[in-house]
């Protein structure tokens, strides 16, 4: 599946069509971009800070009025079936907003009164539910106000499955959460999809994409530069042969003579883009050179490496 491409044989939960968005500032914020979500599937929505994914998902969510293009979700166009769509639709969007008087208890009931399609006799049951899923059954008691941060994500994402959900939307949902905090969440998305929930997962952290993303959309600048799966997205990078030598020169010079391209000298040796090239034969022509071998590796690129290629930009590669 290439970008704002969707694969006819798998349902999408989201689709956009040159959905656009500028501000009256003039600001372009997102430029006809077209996603293509798979039902099922955990999609990470990446890019630098900036690029543009929050107000993509603000317009996803009726938040916000597209400029041009269109959005659907769960087969609903946005913003017109909005009361159809959004009761089966969760979501967490530029942090949690709570009452700071209340306990994170009584937040959620207050959430809960509020959807009319949620019984009254088995709320109890549904934010106990919720609370635990999220590790926060002890502190339910406790004003929201003494939340940290990350406790504050909790109940965001917390609020966003208290009824069943057949998408969930979650803007950067482990911001402020300690690394194990991190991984039970990352557990918990990877649960719910295998429940057959989609999850769109927008996020800045790299590792976060890896570890549970089985499809990425990379946003730079207001615009959907690649989408993919997150294997064919790693299959892109180019192999490098990696030479490691007390002559790392003398190796660049015989990866040159063999049509290797990209040639690097990287003490402790020397690298270049393997192309059609037989490590054995690579091997074999440095020997042959005089040229000490002491390590020889082929090296796929990495999604930072792809990333920065596509975006010129770094991405955070912790959590």
């Amino acid at each position: 599946m290439t970008a704002g491409v969707v694969d006819a044989a798998q349902p999408a939960a989201v689709v956009t069509e040159g959905l656009t968005k500028r501000f009256r500032s003039g600001q372009l914020a997102v430029d006809g971009i077209d996603l293509a979500v798979p039902q099922g599937s955990v999609y990470g929505f990446l890019g630098p800070n900036g690029s543009g994914k929050t107000t993509t998902i603000r317009m996803l969510l009726g938040l916000l009025r597209p400029t041009a293009g269109g959005a659907s979700l769960l087969g609903h166009a946005m913003p017109d079936g909005a009361a159809e769509v959004l009761p089966r639709v969760g979501a967490l969007v530029e942090g949690p907003a709570f009452h700071p008087y209340l306990s994170g208890w009584d937040n959620l009931m207050r959430l809960d009164a509020a959807d009319r399609t949620a019984p009254a006799v088995s709320a109890s049951d549904r934010i106990h539910t919720a609370l635990d899923r999220v590790g926060l059954a002890a502190a339910s008691a406790k004003r929201y106000r003494h939340y940290s941060l990350g406790m504050r994500q909790r109940l965001g994402i917390a609020a966003a499955l208290l009824r069943p959900r057949e998408l969930l939307v979650l803007d950067e949902p482990t911001n402020g959460l300690d690394p194990q905090g991190t991984r039970e969440v990352r557990g918990l998305l990877v649960e719910l999809a295998r429940g057959g929930t989609t999850v769109v997962l927008s996020s800045h952290l790299l590792a976060e994409v890896e570890q549970v993303c089985t499809h990425v959309g990379v946003m730079h600048r207001g615009r959907l530069v690649a989408q993919d799966t997150l294997e064919a997205l790693h299959a892109r990078g180019a192999p490098r042969a990696v030479v490691t030598t007390s002559e790392p020169a003398a190796a660049a010079r015989v990866l040159a003579a063999r049509g290797l391209a990209d040639v690097s000298v990287e003490p402790p040796g020397a690298s270049a883009e393997l192309g059609s090239a037989a490590p054995a034969d690579l091997v074999a022509a440095l020997v042959h050179a005089d040229v000490p071998v002491s390590g020889f590796r082929v090296s796929a690129t990495d999604l930072e490496e792809l990333f920065v290629s596509l975006t010129g930009e770094g991405f955070d590669v912790s959590g």
